[in-house]
């Protein structure tokens, strides 16, 4: 059986955004890391250690950057817009302060961060609002760092699960990837951003549940009907399975970086 596309209208941007509260404890069971080297780069672009800087972390969902933030020493306040993801965060990691908000209006004063991080969450701000609001909370000098995860679509088996992925959600992920790659201006089209972009690759092996139950955690899943969704994960599962008969799945990533720093004022 092949699932195939059916006509539908795209789901909303609002209803992709929220439809990660529901599913808040599988995000963050199941949802991938970020290798140190990506802190280290972070750093080395930004002039900076994170270890006692100041870091607002936006969009902190149920906690994985800010965590890895927090273990490198920096002082991590988080903001993240969703209940059912804002809950899970309190339940992980009660040690480290969280409050509601988004990145189009920062709970935050002005001049308060050395750093503001946005992890798999930038676009989903408006960017004529949430630039702003970095540039009025960023200290001079101070840096925002914006990251994703996002596949080595080069490695094999996993250039051809974007395919199918693509297939079914009228998607064409390699040349979204370049688009990505190739287009520093798309994270700030005002130009008052001045980015510098890295790509950090990294791996992890998890069990074939994992890795499904991550793909399924994504939010062009989340807002799919419940038969389709099913229906594609369970195809996929069947696929990986002939190319990780011992069931353990190696997950290849190309963090993509960019760090842009907030200007320091002349005399």
């Amino acid at each position: 059986m092949t699932t195939t596309p059916s006509p539908r209208t795209p789901p909303s941007h609002a209803l992709r955004a929220h439809s990660f509260n529901a599913a808040a404890a599988q995000y963050a069971a199941h949802r991938p890391s970020y290798p140190p080297a990506l802190f280290d780069a972070v750093e080395e672009l930004a002039g900076r250690s994170l270890t006692g800087a100041t870091v607002v972390d936006v969009g902190a969902g149920t906690g994985i950057s800010t965590a890895l933030l927090h273990d490198r020493g920096a002082d991590v306040l988080a903001v993240e817009p969703g209940e059912g993801m804002a809950a899970e965060f309190r339940r992980r990691l009660p040690h480290i302060p969280i409050v509601r908000g988004n990145g189009n209006a920062l709970p935050v004063a002005g001049a308060h961060a050395d750093f503001v991080t946005y992890a798999q969450a930038w676009h989903w701000t408006d960017t004529a609002r949430s630039v702003p609001e970095v540039l009025r909370v960023l200290r001079p000098g101070g840096a925002l760092a914006l990251w994703w995860n996002t596949e080595a679509l080069d490695v094999d088996w996993i250039g051809e699960a974007a395919d199918r992925k693509g297939r079914l959600l009228g998607v064409d992920f390699a040349a979204k990837k370049r688009r990505a790659q190739g287009n520093t201006d798309l994270a700030d089209p005002s130009g008052r951003l001045d980015f510098v972009r890295e790509e950090v690759r990294w791996s992890r092996r998890v069990p074939i549940d994992t890795h499904v139950a991550n793909v399924g955690s994504h939010s062009d899943f989340l807002v799919m009907p419940e038969d389709r969704r099913a229906a594609f994960l369970e195809e996929e599962r069947a696929h990986l399975l002939e190319v990780f008969p011992d069931g353990i799945v190696e997950e290849t990533y190309d963090v993509l970086l960019l760090i842009a720093l907030a200007p320091i004022p002349t005399p």
